[in-house]
């Protein structure tokens, strides 16, 4: 399994975020393009969520892969994770997208965008066509990504938690151990009492459909330069964002140690930058309200935060 799918969820280029000169023309959508994008990002996520989702005995006797790529049933399995996927992912844009609008800020509906590997995705984006005006809009739209994905995040994890099994892993071949965020312990264990020792939950495909929901908002949320954290942090600490950006790339650097991941993180921020570009009010105050936002977005962080995301036991 890679983990390249998650390298472009809100990877923008500076442009996003107050980089660009002046405002261009009004963007008009191309729909055709954004629709086959999902169109195909559907199939390969279907695709290889059949395969993801370990659940196909009923598959065993298949001659071919030609004659399996003709089984519905092929199809209906790889649906129990494209779909819950695709509706978070598809959250966590329009929530940027969204908010852009309500801020008469032009932007593109989301980019999905599929991949050949992994898990049939690199994620989707939006592009926001003009500059940001001030840290209001900043956190707003920086914000309205996550909340949203976590929120529908939320309800796919319970559903594929409870359909989950709890079983004994076998030690004569290998297999892939999920890291565990707050958030998904607290309620596997509370779903699933019997989920300790030598147990482990075998996942259903909705829940590794939200698991990756939370891999992919911890990921938006890491505090650098133009990812969702970036936008929030510089929103409400400014010029102390700036000071300790660097720091804390070397904390993630440091997480490389544990898992291998970060260190393509670490490289992910310093190219788009570690500290945020400086904004006209950088160091004005946001109002109450918004940072109570800022600061649920940094208590999702820390539920959907795992040091060790994947990792492989030969």
């Amino acid at each position: 399994m890679s983990d390249s799918d998650n390298l472009f969820f809100e990877l923008s280029p500076e442009d996003r975020f107050g980089a660009v000169s002046s405002p261009g023309p009004r963007y008009q959508p191309r729909w055709w393009l954004h629709i086959l994008l999902f169109a195909v990002t559907l199939f390969t996520t279907t695709f290889f969520g059949a395969f993801f989702a370990g659940n196909l005995g009923q598959f065993s006797g298949t001659a071919s892969l030609g004659s399996l790529l003709l089984m519905p049933r092929f199809y209906l399995e790889g649906l129990k994770f494209s779909l819950p996927l695709l509706t978070i992912l598809l959250a966590h844009e329009m929530g940027h997208y969204l908010t852009c609008l309500h801020h008469d800020l032009a932007a593109t509906p989301p980019f999905f965008i599929p991949a050949p590997f992994g898990i049939g995705t690199f994620g989707a984006v939006i592009r926001i066509k003009e500059p940001v005006r001030d840290k209001v809009q900043l956190l707003d739209v920086g914000a309205a990504g996550p909340v949203a994905g976590f929120l529908v995040s939320l309800p796919f994890l319970v559903y594929g938690l409870a359909l989950s099994k709890v079983t004994v892993m076998p030690v004569d071949h290998g297999f892939i151990v999920f890291g565990e965020p707050l958030l998904f312990t607290f309620l596997s264990r509370l779903i699933h009492p019997a989920l300790t020792g030598d147990a482990n939950l075998l996942m259903h495909p909705t829940a590794s459909a939200a698991w990756f929901g939370l891999l992919v908002t911890a990921l938006n949320l890491l505090p650098f330069a133009q990812l969702d954290g970036g936008h929030i942090a510089y929103a409400m600490f400014g010029r102390w964002h700036r000071r300790f950006a660097w720091p804390l790339l070397f904390v993630l650097f440091g997480l490389g140690f544990i898992w291998p991941g970060w260190w393509l993180w670490t490289v992910i921020a310093l190219v788009l930058g570690v500290r945020h570009p400086r904004m006209w009010d950088e160091d004005m105050p946001l109002d109450p309200r918004r940072r109570r936002i800022g600061w649920l977005c940094f208590l999702i962080f820390i539920l959907c935060f795992m040091p060790n995301p994947i990792k492989i036991v030969p």
